[in-house]
Parts: structure tokens; sequence; C-alpha cells
């Protein structure tokens, strides 16, 4: 795994964990960092206390990401060029990590409930994946090559 995957994978293993003291609307933080061109982010955040990371860097990478509710973390990164995320939160307590390295990868997640938990880490080219969770203290973790 190279340094670059280590990073970003850590990043979201660090985003998901701390308390970042940044200022909010109702406590609700929003880190953006993209390097390369023509990388696009989007989202929206209602309640409190919500956290959403997104790292981005190469070319043509599109992450969205929506929390509604309260204490919801999302954590996205994406190296490479032409990937895609997908994220959506209602309820509370609700973590989400998505790493994508390579081209042409999709990843969808979809949380609503309290306390789910849902890692996704795709390695190569035109991987994808679709997650639902419903209810409480649901686990997913994918990872394909």
């Amino acid at each position: 795994m190279s340094l670059k995957k280590v990073t970003i994978s850590a990043l979201i293993a660090s985003t998901l964990m701390a308390a970042p003291a940044l200022a909010g609307h109702r406590g609700n933080t929003v880190v953006l960092e993209q390097f390369g061109w023509n990388n696009s982010t989007g989202g929206a955040q209602a309640g409190s206390s919500n956290r959403l990371r997104v790292y981005q860097d190469g070319w043509s990478n599109t992450s969205v990401s929506t929390q509604d509710g309260n204490s919801n973390r999302t954590a996205v990164g994406q190296s490479g060029y032409r990937n895609r995320s997908d994220t959506a939160q209602s309820g509370a307590r609700n973590i989400a990590g998505v790493a994508q390295f390579g081209v042409r990868n999709t990843a969808e997640t979809r949380q609503n409930g309290t306390g789910n938990a849902v890692g996704v880490i795709q390695i190569g080219n035109g991987n994808s994946s679709t997650t639902t969770q419903t209810g409480s203290g649901n686990v997913m973790v994918i990872i394909q090559d």
C-alpha cells in the first residue's frame, strides 16, 4: 500500500474518532481539501454536531454528502480520477467512511437510524458499491481490489 493510500486511510480514521474544534452552524463542521483539477464536492447539513470531511486528489472526482440529524460523521478520501462518492445520513450517531483509489470507482451509502457504521475501501478501477442501513447498530464493511 502506498504512502498516499495509508495517509488517506489515516485521515478517515482520525476524522471518525477525533472531535475537531471548528466553528459551524449549531456545532456542524465541514472540512474540504481538494488537489488536482476539476474535482467537485457538495452537500448539506441539518441538525447539530455533524461532521463532514472530504479529501480529493486527482481529477474529475465527485463527492456529495448530506447529513440530517445529530452527531453523524462522514469522511471521504478519493485519489485518482473520475471516482464518485454519494453519502446520505439521517438520524443520530451514524458513521460513514469511504476511501477510493484508482479510476471510475463509485460508492453510494445510505444510513437511516441510530448508531450505524459503514466503511468502504475500493482499490483499483471500476469498483462499485451500494449500501443501505436502516435501524440501529448496523455495521457494514466493504473492501474491493
